[in-house]
């Protein structure tokens, strides 16, 4: 989002005129901004065999994910929905990565009947894997590194008392399980968390991953995840991609010689490919001030955007309808019936009702998470590419949120 003409724009489109076509609350997402950040990371890891598999979970429009496979992606799923979603956006069953957590097996057969890759990150499913499908469907193990790592806890999965993972502590059992039905383990997966920041980290994670795969033979892939960090507030770091690419890639390659051969090496972003193209345009209802805060009641809540309140998250706002005039310190709010605080204490232009503001760093884990609390609609998506804006999700309506509720005549 940037200052152009007097205008806030997004490659040379007015956010305004977005505002007064499609309405408000909108989701706006920079395709650009997106393809960028795809050859930012293929570029960090050009000296080895990378593959990206985008997290589906963090912004699963249709039309994002056919725009992450035209930039030379792979996806990954976390759920069979996710799966079909992918499959319908055009990606080969190869080119997925399933990893599940806690799903019945039924999920699992499902899975493997669409010909996707299956990651299992736990014993019991791993022996019913085997007992079912022996070494006739090759399978990738997740494994938990026991490394704290990561933002809000609720985004650290990778310490000792995480659901997700297989504790590398059981590495013995895992190997007499893969022995005992001779199970075809072309992958080992590690993911430590979100918002990491320090290259050590990932190498931390790398020399604990390199341990586990030389007890198995056959290997085609390692899967370190994702969790790169973005930057949110003034003045934030975000992870030096750079850095992390040259020694991981070095360290990677020191692994492959060891191991005999060339493998690949898997990476599954999501916020950092998607979190900083999206914006959330939304218009000021009402200014209430009390004897300790002037609040900003805005047309949306943590129905759409809840990462503030459910992880403390920071984003940016600025008034996109004013460029100049004095400044005021308000709390942004939104219309849910409950504590539902999108930023407090920012200073931004002096607001008035009907004013649009532009929260910042909206593309992950916004739309997919959002919800219809209090009844209220989903908003409308729009993407900007090559300098065009267009309509990819249109704002639900109120038959929307009666279309699958069973009228009884009560």
């Amino acid at each position: 989002m940037q200052i152009r003409d007097q205008k806030y724009q997004i490659q040379g489109v007015d956010l305004l005129d977005l505002v007064k076509e499609h309405g408000s609350p909108l989701y706006v997402y920079d395709g650009e901004k997106i393809q960028a950040q795809v050859r930012q990371l293929q570029d960090a890891f050009s000296s080895v065999k990378l593959k990206i598999k985008y997290a589906t979970k963090a912004l699963s429009n249709i039309n994002i994910l056919k725009l992450m496979k035209k930039s030379g992606t792979g996806v990954d799923a976390v759920s069979i929905e996710e799966v079909q979603l992918c499959l319908h956006a055009g990606f080969a069953p190869e080119e997925i990565m399933y990893t599940p957590n806690g799903v019945a097996f039924s999920e699992i057969e499902k899975a493997v009947e669409l010909g996707v890759m299956i990651n299992i990150d736990n014993i019991p499913m791993l022996e019913h894997f085997g007992t079912k499908y022996g070494n006739s469907v090759p399978v990738c193990i997740r494994l938990n590194p026991h490394i704290l790592a990561g933002g809000n806890a609720k985004i650290s999965v990778g310490h000792i008392d995480s659901k997700f993972g297989v504790s590398i502590l059981q590495l013995k059992h895992v190997i007499k399980v893969v022995e005992a039905y001779e199970l075809d383990v072309i992958g080992l997966h590690v993911h430590t968390g979100s918002d990491i920041l320090d290259a050590d980290v990932f190498l931390k994670g790398a020399e604990i991953l390199f341990d586990a795969a030389r007890e198995f033979k056959d290997l085609k892939f390692l899967d370190f995840g994702g969790g790169f960090k973005v930057a949110y507030k003034p003045g934030d770091i975000s992870t030096d991609i750079k850095e992390v690419g040259k020694r991981v890639s070095e360290a990677f390659k020191a692994f492959c010689e060891e191991y005999g051969r060339e493998l690949e090496i898997w990476f599954e972003p999501g916020k950092f490919l998607v979190s900083e193209s999206g914006v959330l345009l939304v218009k000021a209802n009402v200014i209430k001030s009390t004897p300790a805060s002037t609040f900003v009641g805005v047309d949306s809540g943590l129905n759409h955007l809840i990462r503030p309140m459910m992880y403390d998250a920071y984003h940016g706002v600025e008034n996109i309808s004013k460029l100049e005039g004095p400044e005021r310190v308000y709390t942004i709010v939104g219309y849910i019936c409950e504590t539902d605080t999108i930023a407090a204490d920012r200073k931004l232009k002096e607001v008035q009702e009907g004013d649009i503001l532009a929260i910042k760093n909206a593309g992950a884990y916004g739309f997919s998470m959002a919800s219809n609390y209090n009844s209220r609609f989903r908003p409308a998506e729009v993407l900007i590419l090559d300098g065009k804006a267009s309509l990819i999700r249109k704002r639900e309506t109120f038959e929307d949120i009666l279309r699958h509720q069973v009228d009884l005549g009560i």
